[in-house]
């Protein structure tokens, strides 16, 4: 494989480094192991085979800065391992802690062990950071289990160098075989294995892209491989070349694989859900949908901005300073960043709070101002929304309350409700512009081309703002995509758009929300196991979707 190589500005240092041999996983980032994040936060330089590159990235310590944002610098390196060998090296002997990337596990890595036996001799110390094995991983993942009470021998081989004698040993045996193999490999592998001895009826099952959400297993025999995947439209491929795990064995009988299948059986799985949101708001909605086994794409629709007139925040600051409100009320996670910005500009931190009683309007943005160090006195009990905030809210009492007046920190476009309602129950509001809402740019072309062309299997709409949003700066989602929407008002927004609204969530909250398009997926992918036809996503059913998908 071709290495990638994130190397730091230089160091005067000339003392012998040191080198961590680290296994990525098989592709899950899930998968990385708590040493391994702890080694790559500690590195000086990441050298990683391309296909783990994004998957260890991530955890790795910034290095030279580059205006706006910290990030690696990226040395580019050729195609063979000696390459890879070769930066390891100029890197510890410049004194650098270095991380060597790979695939899977290092003990697998054909080329790791050379690497390891160059450091020894060079005098340079190094440690193994183990990671899952792809030719453990990937049958997992795929509802495949090795081995069972019986206790079977499990045998690996790969493809690419497996000799005459090898194919021989493994075709006597009557255990499980864990090949690893090129797609277009499978085939001529299954016939290596029927020459050696084993039963053309022997059960197989092929995993492509192992523990990602593109994952796709077949089930076969050895002598029915080549007949399935020509079925199934995976050969001939141009892709043929991208590597799968396939598991031979009767442990891999298709009847064991359906019922152990739990990660392609995710409701959502595979599916790219567009999120209408900002990268801020959007980051919780996101994880869940992994969780349901989909491919989330933020699409940030309303960018955030200071005021115009920035006098009217500064002044409710001071005011809450000097005593002047018994509350402040937050109605968003962007409210809590704009009050927590102005703090910053004058040097305050989370203990002006001390003596103010702090109400949020949900978990989100109660989690936001935990988050500044600040633990809400209330949060609504029931609906996250300014009507149930309201329900939950005291009414002012002379006795009690020796102040009388709410800070309501709030976009420029919030609604009168929240005001309203407080104002009913005796309070006075310095209702106060803490931020403005913009339409946001349009995302890139090729995300428009994916919203219109119906690209996307579903969207989520959290606003009435982010149908109008969206469908101004990139256009309305194609007829296939699955429309999901939070409320009533959201819905009949969507539709005065022309949209069919699919699914709407129970209770205005966004998890609420993620968690009714996934029992909507779930029922779709039931009706279609009884009905005996292929679970497909919605943008599968777009025209012209099945003739692409056969070429890739």
């Amino acid at each position: 494989m071709s290495p990638t190589a994130s190397v730091p500005s230089p160091s005067a240092s000339t003392a012998p480094g040191h080198v961590t041999f680290l296994g990525a996983g098989p592709g899950d980032p899930g998968l990385l192991t708590l040493r391994a994040v702890e080694a790559l936060a500690g590195a000086d330089v990441l050298i990683a085979d391309p296909d783990v590159l994004d998957v260890v990235r991530a955890h790795a310590r910034a290095g030279a800065e580059i205006p706006g944002m910290p990030q690696q610098p990226v040395a580019d390196a050729s195609s063979t391992p000696a390459d890879a060998a070769n930066l390891v090296m100029a890197a510890a002997r410049g004194g650098k802690r270095v991380v060597r990337a790979v695939s899977g596990d290092p003990g697998l890595d054909t080329g790791a062990g050379d690497e390891m036996l160059a450091c020894a001799a060079a005098g340079i110390t190094f440690e193994v950071v183990p990671g899952v094995a792809t030719v453990v991983g990937v049958p997992a993942y795929a509802g495949v289990p090795l081995r069972d009470g019986q206790g079977a021998d499990v045998r690996f081989v790969d493809a690419r160098t497996a000799s005459d004698r090898c194919w021989t040993e493994v075709g006597a045996s009557d255990g499980t075989v864990v090949v690893s193999v090129a797609l277009d490999g499978v085939v001529a592998a299954a016939g290596e294995l029927v020459a050696a001895g084993r039963k053309p009826d022997t059960p197989m099952t092929v995993t492509v892209a192992g523990t990602t959400t593109r994952q796709r297993t077949w089930n076969a025999t050895l002598g029915s491989v080549a007949q399935v995947l020509k079925q199934a439209k995976v050969l001939p491929s141009p892709q043929g070349h991208q590597p799968v795990i396939a598991v031979v064995g009767e442990r891999s009988a298709a009847a064991r694989q359906g019922q152990l299948s739990w990660f392609e059986s995710k409701p959502l799985f595979g599916w790219k859900v567009l999120v209408p949101r900002t990268k801020e708001q959007a980051a919780s909605l996101s994880d869940q949908l992994v969780s349901y086994g989909a491919v989330p794409h933020e699409v940030p629709t309303i960018a955030v901005e200071p005021p115009r007139t920035p006098q009217q925040m500064e002044r409710a600051v001071k005011g809450l300073v000097t005593g002047r409100y018994e509350w402040i009320a937050f109605t968003s996670v962007n409210a809590v960043k704009a009050v927590r910005e102005k703090f910053e500009e004058y040097g305050l931190d989370a203990r002006a709070f001390a003596g103010i009683k702090v109400a949020a309007v949900g978990e989100q943005t109660a989690n936001a101002l935990i988050a500044f160090g600040v633990k809400p006195d209330l949060v609504p009990s029931g609906e996250q929304s300014a009507a149930g905030l309201l329900e939950d809210w005291p009414p002012y009492d002379p006795v009690f309350d020796p102040i009388d007046r709410v800070f309501l920190p709030r976009a420029d476009i919030a609604t009168e409700t929240l005001v309203a309602g407080l104002i009913d129950l005796g309070w006075e509001v310095d209702d106060v512009t803490a931020y403005r809402t913009v339409r946001a740019s349009p995302p890139p072309a090729e995300t428009r081309e994916a919203i219109k062309g119906g690209g996307f299997d579903a969207v989520l709409f959290t606003s009435s703002s982010t149908v109008r949003n969206l469908v101004g700066i990139a256009g309305k989602p194609h007829n296939v995509t699955v429309i999901a929407c939070i409320g009533p008002a959201t819905a009949k927004t969507a539709e005065e758009h022309g949209l069919r609204v699919d699914v709407m969530a129970p209770e205005p909250s966004v998890l609420k929300l993620a968690e009714a398009l996934a029992d909507f997926g779930a029922g779709r992918r039931a009706a279609a196991l009884e009905a005996g036809e292929t679970v497909t996503r919605p943008s599968e059913r777009r025209p012209g979707a099945r003739r692409r998908r056969a070429t890739t």
